[in-house]
């Protein structure tokens, strides 16, 4: 596994997230409700495993790409957010 960066979620990704990631991680942006006190908003984490590319959001959703390249957007169930 190589770790890779953090950004808070609605915030441009990095240019080292590929695109295709990208248009799921802005559907799970865009999903997020906007917060009225303020609070902040989770940070989502790529990492690399066997080369392939997963962002995980604070709370527990997880974007990876499938074997055809698209998005999937997944809960990880165990996570203390979830």
């Amino acid at each position: 596994m190589q770790l890779g960066t953090r950004w808070t979620s609605g915030d441009e990704p990095p240019k080292a997230v590929p695109e295709a990631l990208v248009r799921g991680i802005r559907s799970v942006d865009a999903a997020i409700p906007g917060d009225a006190l303020g609070q902040p908003r989770p940070r989502w984490t790529l990492t690399w495993l066997e080369g392939r590319p997963i962002a995980e959001l604070d709370t527990g959703v997880i974007v990876t790409l499938s074997a055809d390249g698209e998005p999937v957007v997944t809960l990880d169930e165990d996570d203390d957010f979830a």
